[in-house]
């Protein structure tokens, strides 16, 4: 075992982390609010099977959305524009997470089991994780969640039981950071789906950097989000 992963008081530094796996950077640990929010401000997430232990990773390159660079096609922009959708914030978060978590085609299990839910679902009850959801009539049909430091979103997971729903909720979510000046989304490791919205990958060391300027507060308790009205051109 790498001398850097080990179960631990603190978290080594991110530079530590392997090359393969990509990121793999520490062992153990607890999922703790204060954990969490120590491991996000250094541009660490965990990411484990329910039988394993807490592994946490810092992958290089790393996968990020600046808001003003989201690239909207004209068929999902028609579909943002109809007015058979609702979009809710912060009313479902648990059950955002457990659709997020429901299997998917080619995947034999999750990374968001009970352990991960109730972890995030603490950080919501303090304002710091958050949720974007599209309701069709009165049916949950899509959304995503991650957690809100400083000027910057971590997105986790998102998914759709109806065509765009969950990229719905992207484009409010991101118009709506764009509105109150965040200046980046963490998008983790790269997807095909996501370069096709404006993501791209930029390395390790620049993300970290990004990350000191953008969290400079400590971590007080939050607010659940309401969104104005943003207009979608």
């Amino acid at each position: 075992m790498n001398s850097s992963m080990r179960t631990f008081a603190s978290f080594p530094p991110v530079e530590n982390a392997l090359s393969e796996p990509n990121g793999l950077l520490a062992i153990g640990g607890d999922l703790t609010p204060h954990r969490l929010l120590e491991a996000y401000s250094k541009g660490i997430f965990p990411w484990f099977n329910e039988d394993q232990p807490i592994l946490w990773w810092s992958p290089d390159p790393r996968m990020v959305l600046f808001p003003h660079q989201l690239k909207i096609s004209r068929s999902l922009r028609k579909a943002v524009k109809k007015t058979n959708y609702k979009i809710c914030t912060d009313c479902n978060f648990t059950q955002v997470m457990q659709a997020c978590a429901a299997p998917r085609d080619g995947q034999s299990g999750t990374w968001i089991h009970p352990q991960m839910i109730a972890a995030y679902t603490a950080l919501h009850e303090i304002g710091l994780a958050h949720c974007v959801e599209t309701w069709i009539d009165g049916e949950l049909a899509g959304g995503l969640y991650g957690v809100a430091l400083g000027k910057v979103f971590f997105g986790e997971s998102m998914f759709s039981r109806v065509q765009d729903a969950s990229k719905i909720a992207l484009v409010h979510l991101v118009k709506q950071l764009q509105f109150w000046q965040f200046d980046l989304i963490d998008c983790q490791v790269k997807t095909h789906h996501l370069a096709s919205l404006g993501a791209q990958e930029i390395s390790r060391a620049e993300f970290s950097q990004k990350l000191d300027c953008l969290i400079t507060t400590g971590f007080e308790s939050g607010n659940k989000w309401n969104f104005e009205r943003i207009l979608i051109e």
